[in-house]
């Protein structure tokens, strides 16, 4: 555990903080790219074009800078730095059915692997048991996408569901819903 009580990453050099509007570039940027790497094989490449970046940048503008008027109900951003950049981030959403969805969790392409996802996915857990300890998390992840299916698994993450996602430009994707349960530990 580092000062702020978040946890560490495998390489030393990493800490997750709690993010900020400051952050909101360096995110977008983050979340940009991690979407052009990952879903580079299963999304339509009009959805990853030069677009992308400016969409992500004005969606983390305002998810940083509204005020959700109750702190039960604001989510909330984690950031791993690395060497003063951001490495990764996490985002948790609160939703009115008593859930936490884990809205986002990329790691910069290249740094995956490294224990960067887990501090990240463990720092979230403990904020929901700080925050909303009744709380199931849960996220929606591409079927196509098995490296990150397997990653939640080796996290202790159970499928319990299917649904459709629908992305940027409308174009329709099949998505698995994960959860941990209320108080999971890794």
């Amino acid at each position: 555990m580092n000062a702020s009580g978040l946890e560490e990453p495998a390489d030393s050099r990493a800490t997750v903080r709690h993010g900020d509007a400051a952050d909101a570039r360096a995110v977008a940027e983050l979340h940009a790219l991690s979407w052009r790497t990952a879903y580079r094989e299963f999304v339509p490449a009009e959805a990853l074009g030069d677009g992308l970046a400016e969409e992500r940048g004005q969606i983390w503008e305002l998810r940083l800078t509204v005020d959700y008027g109750e702190p039960a109900a604001t989510p909330e951003l984690l950031v791993a730095e690395l060497d003063g950049e951001v490495a990764g981030f996490a985002y948790l959403v609160p939703e009115p059915d008593g859930r936490v969805l884990l809205d986002n969790l990329h790691v910069r392409p290249g740094l995956t692997g490294g224990g960067i996802g887990h501090a990240l996915l463990t720092a979230a857990r403990e904020h929901l048991a700080e925050r909303h300890p009744e709380a199931e998390l849960y996220l929606e992840v591409l079927c196509a996408n098995t490296r990150a299916i397997a990653f939640y698994e080796r996290e202790g993450g159970r499928r319990t569901g299917r649904q459709e996602g629908v992305f940027p430009g409308g174009f329709v994707l099949p998505e698995y819903v994960y959860s941990w349960p209320a108080h999971a530990t890794s």
